[in-house]
């Protein structure tokens, strides 16, 4: 894949990667991505489009992400790659035995137990610092602008609402999740495709972050209203836990997968499942892409490096490991020994789905920008702080309950992070940003894009719309309808569990932006599986 002329455009992809030369946008929501390329042209750079858009998403997608969720950014700036792990801490008030006094026995999904400090306002003021251009207020207009005049829903942004709304009707009864329902849902349904979505609550939160360089919710006016409706309903989180967030800059982790940097953000974030997984598949040949063994052999190495990956990846300060130690060449050696010709039972956790957005961003400076964010399982907690929009996130249910696991769950801690940007490199040179949104789906779909692209050459737009599989626990995988049968049949044939799925939105949706080196021209895609667009000039 040394230049992006040599990639290849099968027919089987339903539409063709997008070219450009100034500047280039690519997510979930077609009008982020436009409100990300206005800032281009308004003569910001890619940090500032990536941050528009994001903040653009927690409006126009709030089915999968929002003001109260976590966030990490992976930035090609002046010929460096830099890390930002925006993920926030458990309050520091609890516990193992202060929730099991609670009555839990398990971390629940919903309400204020799984609550962590929400990190994208502090992702945003923290990029915008480091790296933009445009004055922050700016960059944060066109969410404002969608949040006050509304936008029409589209097609899968509903499905997902209406699946999000008739969940929380059933299961969320108590008064304090009643604010999500009138934010959400203030006719008493969620919207349908084509209605126009509106939120008040959230042009006041966005314009006081804007204002106040996101002081206001970690320090300020909305920091205490978060920190009252906690202590109203009895909450973990307070004041100080909110007042002592910082993001943290770290240096990012990669392999080198065939000539190719593969580049990941470090623990807890859970990207080196898929840099271990790689490291593995390295050690073989493959001869092409639609093979049962080569199937077989990215779904065995996609399960050892969970199992690792559950069992050692948390907080970075509370790992037993060390990430060289894990992506150890000699023990990628080992780990590939136990690949056999069936399928195998490694130890490891129950992946399940989640709900994220992903970014990717350039300009003709050279800057790119690999972005998520998200609130986690959807709409997250069920919690939205009155009067203001803040869906609050339950990253929180990620911890153990049990004390002697690494991952155990502690005050000020931060839990096992499923969001993950991806980005690559060649020579010390930028490929670009890429990433694949979707819970526990992300490190496979991260294997799986790589893969499409390094060993087989496919194009982005092509890497993306390949069908996908993903593993789920012991020998049970799933494998998208387009999948081909034969194929499924040989890997059941290999004594996988295989099951099709008929619903193609539990395979992630990515994003992806190469840059050519000879010319600069940019090549992106976006996910079919959604709603999703590339805007470009």
């Amino acid at each position: 894949m040394k230049n992006l002329n040599h990639l290849n455009y099968p027919y089987a992809s339903p539409r063709l990667s997008t070219f450009a030369k100034n500047g280039m946008v690519a997510t979930s929501q077609p009008l982020a991505s436009q409100a990300g390329l206005d800032i281009l042209r308004k003569g910001g750079n890619a940090i500032d489009a990536a941050i528009a858009t994001a903040a653009c998403l927690t409006v126009v997608e709030p089915t999968s992400n929002g003001i109260g969720g976590d966030a990490f950014a992976l930035v090609w700036t002046k010929g460096k790659l830099h890390g930002l792990n925006a993920s926030g801490r458990a309050p520091e008030s609890i516990s193992i035995e202060a929730v099991k006094d609670k009555g839990y026995e398990e971390l629940p999904k919903y309400g204020w137990v799984p609550v962590t400090v929400p990190g994208v306002p502090a992702a945003w003021a923290d990029l915008s610092r480091e790296f933009g251009k445009l004055p922050f207020q700016e960059v944060l207009q066109p969410a404002i602008d969608y949040a006050r005049e509304g936008f029409p829903v589209s097609p899968t942004l509903s499905r997902f609402w209406k699946k999000g709304f008739n969940m929380f009707k059933e299961k969320l009864t108590d008064d304090m999740f009643s604010e999500w329902f009138r934010t959400f849902a203030p006719d008493g349904r969620p919207p349908e495709p084509g209605e126009i979505w509106f939120s008040e609550n959230h042009v006041r939160t966005l314009e006081k972050i804007a204002e106040s360089n996101a002081e206001s919710f970690y320090r300020g006016e909305l920091a205490e209203e978060i920190a009252a409706f906690s202590e109203q309903n009895a909450g973990f989180l307070a004041a100080a836990d909110l007042a002592a967030h910082k993001s943290e800059w770290v240096d990012p982790i990669s392999v080198n997968y065939r000539g190719y940097d593969v580049w990941e953000i470090p623990p807890n974030g859970q990207g080196m499942v898929a840099l271990q997984a790689l490291n593995i598949l390295q050690e073989f040949n493959f001869a092409e892409k639609e093979s049962i063994d080569t199937y077989h052999k990215q779904i065995e190495a996609i399960k050892l490096a969970f199992a690792d990956g559950q069992a050692h990846i948390t907080d970075r300060s509370h790992m037993r490991y060390t990430t060289d130690e894990l992506l150890n060449e000699a023990y990628a050696r080992s780990r590939k020994e136990l690949i056999g010709e069936t399928a195998g039972l490694p130890e490891a956790g129950e992946p399940s789905q989640g709900g994220t957005v992903y970014l990717a961003a350039a300009d003709s400076e050279g800057n790119m920008v690999s972005f998520i964010q998200s609130n986690y399982m959807g709409f997250g907690s069920g919690l939205v702080v009155p009067g203001t929009g803040i869906a609050l996130q339950n990253r929180g249910h990620n911890f153990s309950m049990n004390p002697e696991h690494v991952n155990a769950l502690e005050g000020g801690k931060r839990s096992y992070h499923t969001i993950i940007p991806g980005f690559m490199t060649h020579g010390n040179q930028p490929v670009g940003p890429f990433g694949v949104m979707g819970g526990f789906m992300q490190p496979q779909g991260h294997v799986q894009v790589v893969m499409n692209t390094v060993d087989f050459g496919l194009t982005p737009q092509a890497a993306l719309d390949a069908p996908r599989w993903q593993w789920f626990k012991d020998k049970k995988i799933e494998v998208e309808n387009r999948f081909p049968h034969h194929l499924a049949q040989g890997l059941s044939e290999k004594e996988h569990e295989v099951t099709i799925q008929l619903e193609p939105n539990g395979f992630g949706r990515g994003q992806i932006i190469w840059r050519d080196p000879d010319t600069g021209v940019l090549v992106g895609g976006s996910e079919t599986r959604t709603d999703g667009g590339v805007a470009c000039w």
